[in-house]
């Protein structure tokens, strides 16, 4: 019997394993992956500084260990060079590995700076435990960090930053932090609380170019400013990988096409996570990877289940001022209405009807954060 195969092992690829081992012990799983297969919550790197975690601790289980208390195959530093639907196999830089079924688990890659000058390449982004590691050792004995980009992980580092005594500064194009996420009143608010813990801000700027003086990086702003910085960090974003998806003829959009059942435009092979558009949504977050990991779960067990997304606020780790998103969809009319409320500060986006769309939340309310994530519509029902 050929194996169900899994592309990645991040917590998407891993995550399925898991769910799928609640339901079947049995069918073969060969899990590939580019790196040592290591697993860790993503979104702890982000704040690993003040939690005290160096990278080694990071890492909850080795390749080995998950592939023995799930009973998989984990292939680890094995390259996947292209998939053969015809053959049903994927070729690696390993050898074939056949598969009944594939998941492509793939996550997402950094957006190019697009930074110029003889530093630029010095530039590191953080997107797996890997550049984690670089990342922490390019700190080393180092003092000042420029980050480019104010969005959710740009302002997490930046906090991480700043209360581990590192001098943090942030170039950000928009007109405040989390511009796409927050309301202005709430954004400006989380501005202030990071300029309080240190954080220097250059908002409506973009960087430019990188040069080396000295020891350090010039970091050169298209107002012609400098920033002399020691480590420079790329938090401008991420994009779905998927060119190894559009090699094989699967349909793409804004991320790998899946449908409710996570069922790509090719029968037998599927995508989740980071990786995957279902009905329009990419959503990068933890809540939505684990509702496909027990849907996808389910189907590969031979229960077909489509993927629902529940209304699911995101924890934004800014521990100056702790905020829950739950963002309105894309396009959705209506307008924000912000308020103090339960010692915190509190934003409603409702609708042309009165219906509440969206939220954000300051502070630690939980029973708030409760009452308004039951008012809030489904995301995909």
């Amino acid at each position: 019997m050929e194996p169900i195969v899994i592309i990645g092992s991040g917590m998407a690829g891993y995550g399925l394993l898991r769910e799928l081992r609640k339901l079947d012990r049995e069918t073969p799983v060969t899990v590939i992956t580019a790196d040592e297969g290591a697993a860790y919550a993503k979104p702890s790197l982000s704040n690993a500084l003040a939690t005290g975690k160096t990278p080694e601790q990071l890492a909850n289980q080795t390749a080995e260990q998950i592939g023995a208390s799930l009973n998989a195959q984990v292939l680890t530093h094995t390259r996947v060079i292209r998939i053969d639907i015809a053959a049903r196999q994927v070729e690696t830089d390993r050898g074939s590995v056949p598969y009944s079924r594939l998941v492509l688990a793939l996550g997402a890659y950094p957006i190019a700076h697009g930074v110029a000058g003889a530093a630029a390449g010095k530039i590191l982004s953080v997107n797996d435990l890997g550049d984690y590691t670089r990342f922490r050792a390019a700190l080393a004995g180092k003092k000042k960090v420029a980050i480019l980009g104010g969005g959710l992980i740009g302002c997490e580092f930046a906090n991480d930053l700043a209360a581990a005594g590192y001098e943090a500064a942030v170039v950000h194009l928009g007109p405040y932090p989390l511009e796409r996420m927050l309301p202005a009143p709430i954004a400006q608010r989380l501005s202030e609380a990071l300029a309080e813990a240190g954080v220097a801000w250059h908002f409506g700027r973009r960087a430019v170019s990188a040069e080396t003086a000295g020891g350090s990086i010039a970091l050169k702003l298209d107002d012609g400013s400098v920033i002399a910085a020691d480590v420079v960090l790329s938090a401008i974003g991420l994009r779905p990988r998927m060119a190894l998806a559009q090699a094989a003829g699967v349909k793409t959009g804004r991320g790998i096409v899946v449908d409710r059942l996570l069922q790509t435009s090719v029968a037998g092979i599927y995508a989740m996570g980071d990786c995957a558009e279902v009905e329009g949504w990419v959503l990068p977050y933890v809540q939505p990877l684990l509702q496909q990991a027990r849907a996808l779960a389910a189907t590969l067990a031979g229960i077909p289940t489509p993927v629902n997304y529940p209304a699911m606020p995101v924890v934004v780790k800014t521990p100056v001022l702790p905020l829950t998103v739950a963002p309105p969809a894309p396009n959705q009319p209506g307008q924000w209405h912000t308020e103090m409320e339960a010692a915190c500060m509190v934003a409603r986006f409702k609708d042309e009807q009165g219906n509440l769309q969206g939220f954000v939340l300051c502070g630690q309310a939980p029973a708030l954060r409760s009452a308004l994530t039951k008012q809030m519509p489904p995301v995909l029902g």
